[in-house]
């Protein structure tokens, strides 16, 4: 197969349109047409619909999106590698969740940073489900989440470590401080999302009942884990959090832990798509996440031990 095909088939099925493809490629219109209709000659299959108002896969057409993908991306990185003289260099793309990204993985980039200078490293905030998708589809080589453990079809999955979740409220809030809070007590009070997207949140209020309550309390979606901690901390309701993102504020007093435990336990995970591991990039930054989440979780224990 042509790569210069396979570019034209991913331009349409990401923007839907011959014309759009072609803007994207550079080209005529007519040359994506012949581009697809070359690769639909050498498949002996129709690739996509020709609709009045747009175009659709085919199930063949479905079947070869992630290949085509993935065969662009080996490409690119043979080039990168042979243009570079052997250095490790290219484009990785990343999706994540913020707190993720804020309290796990910055070291992460950090270290490829300095150890690859020629890596350019895109990681893109969104909710877990989106994530997961676009890795499916190839339009990124990776994800990381904090979600419960499962399977997830299509997808190598790996748990770097167990993610605590602890629900904090301000230091006036009426639940503060008080011991044994029960599920009917939080499920009354105002809910903030810090991350909308993180199927914890879910997990969360599906145990509490919330998702089918007719009369639920407030809550605010605010998807940040920074303004939900300021929110939190002036008193506008109480929050589900990763135990990471807030050990600053839970010892400076500005956060208080309130006495009530999640029912469930989350890990931080990464996904990928089974085969990319050989991919030097992607290998490169999944072997830096496990060391990094190693090393965080040592200087977890040691300061553990220390304060015991």
């Amino acid at each position: 197969m042509d790569t210069r095909h396979l570019a034209a088939f991913t331009a349409v099925v990401d923007t839907g349109s011959f014309t759009r493809a072609a803007a994207v490629l550079h080209c005529s219109q007519p040359t994506v047409t012949s581009r697809i209709k070359a690769l639909e000659h050498s498949l002996g299959t129709t690739l996509f619909e020709r609709l009045p108002s747009e175009v659709r896969l085919t199930p063949a057409g479905q079947t070869l999106v992630r290949y085509a993908r993935d065969i662009m991306s080996l490409t690119l990185d043979a080039q990168s590698a042979i243009s570079s003289n052997g250095a490790m260099s290219g484009r990785i793309d990343v999706g994540t969740v913020e707190s993720v990204t804020s309290y796990r993985l910055l070291p992460v980039v950090e270290y490829l940073y300095r150890r690859y200078p020629s890596i350019s490293l895109s990681m893109r905030a969104s909710a877990c489900g989106e994530t997961i998708s676009l890795v499916r589809q190839g339009k990124l080589h990776c994800a990381f989440f904090v979600d419960l453990p499962g399977d997830r079809p299509d997808l190598e999955v790996r748990a770097l470590c167990p993610e605590p979740l602890v629900l904090v409220g301000g230091a006036g809030h009426l639940l503060v401080g008080r011991a044994h809070v029960t599920d009917d007590e939080v499920r009354s009070a105002t809910l903030v999302r810090a991350e909308s997207g993180a199927n914890y949140h879910d997990q969360f209020e599906r145990f509490l009942g919330l998702d089918i309550a007719q009369d639920r309390p407030r809550v605010l979606e605010l998807d940040s884990i920074d303004v939900t901690k300021r929110s939190v901390a002036v008193g506008l309701g109480i929050a589900l959090i990763p135990a990471i993102a807030v050990v600053d504020e839970l010892a400076a007093g500005e956060l208080c832990r309130i006495d009530w435990v999640p029912p469930f336990e989350v890990f931080t995970q990464v996904a990928w798509r089974p085969g990319t591991r050989s991919n030097a990039l992607l290998s490169a930054l999944l072997d830096a996440a496990e060391q990094v989440v190693s090393e965080q979780l040592r200087e977890l224990d040691d300061a553990d031990a220390k304060r015991g």
